[in-house]
């Protein structure tokens, strides 16, 4: 049974249609190998008794036409599942019960698949560590004193450390993308609209999406093709036709122009990212892609727009956490004591920091001074994407500046932890579709990831180009399961 767990999504799903396996089978493989894993601290809540029923039902009246017949699957602790804890990762919502389901898990549901449990997060989306959550930080599968990214690290960690075959993240500015690259896993942050965002719960509005993370590509597009749709509840959901991304997935990219920009070389890189680029750009070669030079000249003040937009949209969306309707409430002397105590105990430093820096550049004296320049950066920048795209299909640049950082070591330096997006966060403020594959090791062995920037709507590019690569990288994961004892 503990071969199971190293099955890819695109096997369970073979095998149970060919009844081969059972959705017990795998459900009880994942259970026990999740229970055994306790040490990775990748889940805030489990629901592995539930999980085995539905398993069980769903083997008495196979439905074998579904996407994911069966198959359990564990999801970041952000996204309201009804009757089920959802906590994003904070204090305030420790308690919160949901009334309702998110679109993107209700349609992971609907097609066949079952809730595992909720997977640990940096609280309220707001990290690249996952050090910031109140439920503890998660370790990294490839390494005990290694992060495993953020904010979706408890999805990175579980999908690496096999305890669940697929899962979902969210991604505001490199959520999904730099835990993958830590993980040596497979992630993708969708179009802005592409999925649902309703029942997710907010932290900045105009840049979160949802996507998947995986073993591999396959998967990866396969997941896609089941959680994006468009969506009535959300008014920022954008009605499209959607691709069967797994079923169009083709390895032949031959003639596909793929831009190189010059600002992702940055000062002070480590030699072995610049390496990694330079393979990928000859990965690409061999596959039959042609590599163009391209700019994008306003890369540089993406991160301080972010900081400024991001912060600007928390702090807005996290008023309502006022322990007034639900979630913690501390006592206090009056109304306006209450509300202060509860927001002060109740929010962990990091969150508290971005309601600050929102609070202000919202203010007053400071609104036209940097929420209205961030957005007019914020333009120019989808501009810089939009001149590009006249020349190439698609962008290749390294996922994150680094591997995997030890724990604690930039904790108290939060410009230091922002660096950390640095590629990543361009994309979110531009809308648009990016993966990251697996793509090579450090010194220390250690995952590093490259990431494929594509056109609005055009997430079967980047998916068939990452594909390709991924086949011509053959990147093997070196896990040793240290956790289990």
């Amino acid at each position: 049974m503990s071969d199971i767990t190293s099955l890819s999504l695109t096997k369970l799903v073979k095998n149970i249609k060919e009844k081969k396996l059972s959705s017990e089978d795998v459900t009880k493989a994942f259970i026990a190998r999740s229970e055994k894993s306790k040490e990775l601290n990748s889940y805030i809540t489990e629901d592995f008794s539930n999980a085995i029923d539905k398993a069980k039902k769903f083997d008495e009246k196979p439905n074998l036409n579904l996407k994911l017949p069966g198959i359990p699957v564990a999801v970041k602790d952000l996204f309201c599942t009804k009757d089920i804890r959802t906590t994003a990762g904070s204090k305030i919502l420790e308690n919160f019960i949901p009334t309702y389901e998110s679109t993107v898990t209700q349609n992971i549901w609907d097609a066949g698949a079952i809730l595992l449990g909720k997977l640990n997060c940096d609280e309220f989306a707001m990290g690249s560590s996952n050090e910031t959550s109140f439920f503890g930080n998660v370790l990294n599968p490839i390494d005990k004193g290694l992060v495993p990214g953020g904010s979706s690290g408890g999805s990175a960690a579980a999908v690496s450390g096999q305890l669940t075959p697929i899962t979902i993240g969210t991604d505001t500015g490199g959520s999904i993308r730099q835990p993958a690259s830590f993980t040596g896993t497979v992630g993708l942050k969708p179009t802005y609209g592409s999925c649902s965002r309703y029942g997710i719960v907010a932290f900045a509005s105009s840049l979160d999406q949802a996507g998947p993370m995986s073993q591999n590509v396959e998967d990866c597009a396969l997941l896609q093709e089941v959680i994006s749709s468009y969506d009535i509840k959300d008014s920022t959901s954008i009605d499209f036709k959607r691709n069967e991304y797994s079923k169009e997935l083709t390895k032949n990219i031959k003639g596909k122009k793929i831009g190189i920009p010059k600002e992702y070389r940055v000062e002070g890189m480590p030699k072995e990212i610049e390496e990694l680029w330079k393979k990928g750009i000859e990965y690409a070669k061999d596959c039959g892609a042609e590599i163009i030079d391209i700019s994008l000249p306003h890369t540089s003040y993406a991160l301080p727009a972010y900081y400024i937009v991001a912060p600007a949209e928390a702090s807005s969306n996290l008023a309502r956490y006022d322990g007034v309707k639900y979630g913690f409430r501390a006592k206090g002397e009056n109304l306006i004591d209450m509300y202060e105590k509860t927001r002060s105990q109740g929010f962990g430093d990091e969150v508290q920091r971005r309601i600050m820096i929102g609070t202000y550049v919202l203010s007053s004296g400071y609104y036209d001074a940097y929420y209205l320049k961030a957005q007019k950066v914020r333009k120019l920048i989808k501009n810089d994407f939009d001149e590009a795209y006249k020349k190439v299909d698609a962008i290749l640049t390294p996922s994150t500046p680094s591997s995997a950082f030890k724990i604690g070591e930039k904790k108290n330096d939060p410009v230091s932890m922002y660096l950390n997006d640095i590629f990543t966060v361009p994309v979110n403020l531009a809308g648009l579709p990016a993966i990251s594959i697996p793509a090579g090791h450090d010194a220390a062995g250690h995952p590093l990831g490259l990431q494929i920037i594509g056109k609005a709507f055009k997430e079967q590019e980047i998916l068939n180009l990452a594909y390709a690569m991924e086949d011509k990288i053959s990147f093997k994961n070196k896990i040793t399961d240290w956790w289990i004892k």
